[in-house]
């Protein structure tokens, strides 16, 4: 009988050492907007989208969690399009529901729905997005109604929460309340993930400028105050999103940043010419409580109505390292021409 407890301890031992990892891979993306219904049809990919990320889904799919910024709304007619200060820069997008069948064949987890265009059709459409994701399986997070949720995967369990500047959204611009969200997440799950929406657009705004950015008259946040803060608090692993370029990362108190992911998987409704639509795929390496190790960045490119295809000349990754280099240039990090971030030797 002694025998068989010791074996069943054992054995119960080692389930718990196999079902936890000691490295931990997250994989962050940038804005996706999978061709838009409205109005009057709109503009649609072919094939329902089926193709736009294929030949990126094995890299996708290859980590413990993948995660995106849904800009738009999942819903197939109906809702009140809203309306915008300038009508010149208004846009409003509108996917068919059954598009969400691409995230997931595309290997995503998690989407951030803290962004100006989550509320294009108002209540409806926010409520549709959040059942849609909901019903098929993929986890959200950063609207008021649901500012975060906890999963668990291979016995790390994890929290995610998103922030922007824009009504139903948990407020980018409140940054106490921001540090509260995530220290409360700290105290319940292994690694915390964060998605914020913020910054000023476009590629004269590539560069993070340490203070508040105020674009349209809007106010898009300090948005490296609102990282160091919430790293502070506990946040492991920070995605930003936003400007629709890319823009540098950053370790923190061992803790990964990036501030803009740029255009990912934009189909016909963002301007996605030039270095518009160069976007990286950041597979970020910690271990198991969210101390950085390493990071891998894959150059990717849209072009105008096409899916996202991987860049030969990794034109995104070099612009990563110049920007990295001129805006953090005490960051303790290296970026090697093959896209590996590791931790400085010198």
């Amino acid at each position: 009988m002694r025998s068989y407890i010791l074996f069943i301890l054992f054995s119960l031992s080692l389930n718990v050492f196999a079902q936890k990892r000691d490295t931990v891979t997250v994989i962050g993306v940038g804005d996706i907007m999978m061709g838009s219904n409205y109005p009057n049809g709109g503009v649609l990919p072919p094939n329902d989208g089926l193709d736009l990320m294929s030949g990126v889904s094995s890299i996708l799919s290859s980590a413990d969690v993948t995660m995106g910024n849904l800009e738009g709304v999942l819903l197939d007619e109906g809702g009140t399009a809203k309306t915008c200060r300038d009508p010149k820069v208004c846009y409003v997008f509108r996917s068919p529901v059954n598009y969400v069948r691409n995230l997931t064949n595309a290997g995503f987890d998690i989407m951030s729905l803290a962004n100006n265009h989550a509320g294009d059709f108002g209540e409806l459409g926010r409520k549709s997005s959040m059942k849609t994701l909901e019903d098929a399986g993929l986890f959200h997070a950063g609207q008021t109604t649901n500012p975060y949720t906890i999963f668990e995967k291979n016995g790390v369990k994890y929290g995610f929460t998103a922030f922007a500047p824009n009504s139903g959204c948990l407020s980018l611009n409140e940054v106490g309340e921001a540090k509260k969200i995530v220290a409360h997440l700290d105290s319940l799950v292994d690694i915390v993930i964060v998605s914020f929406h913020g910054g000023a657009e476009g590629p004269q705004h590539q560069h993070v400028p340490r203070k508040n950015e105020i674009f349209y008259g809007e106010n898009r946040g300090n948005v490296y105050a609102f990282s160091h803060a919430l790293i502070d608090s506990g946040a492991d692993i920070i995605f930003g999103h936003g400007p629709h370029v890319t823009r540098a990362i950053e370790v923190y108190k061992d803790r990964f940043i990036a501030y803009s992911l740029g255009n990912f998987c934009t189909y016909a409704g963002i301007n996605v010419a030039g270095i518009n639509g160069w976007s990286p795929i950041v597979k970020v390496y910690t271990n198991s409580e969210g101390n950085f190790l390493k990071a891998h960045i894959t150059s990717t490119y849209q072009s105008f109505r096409s899916g996202v295809m991987l860049d030969p000349e990794n034109q995104v990754l070099k612009r990563i390292r110049q920007l990295t280099q001129e805006d953090f240039p005490e960051s303790k990090i290296e970026i090697d021409e093959s896209g590996w971030v590791l931790k400085s030797t010198k």
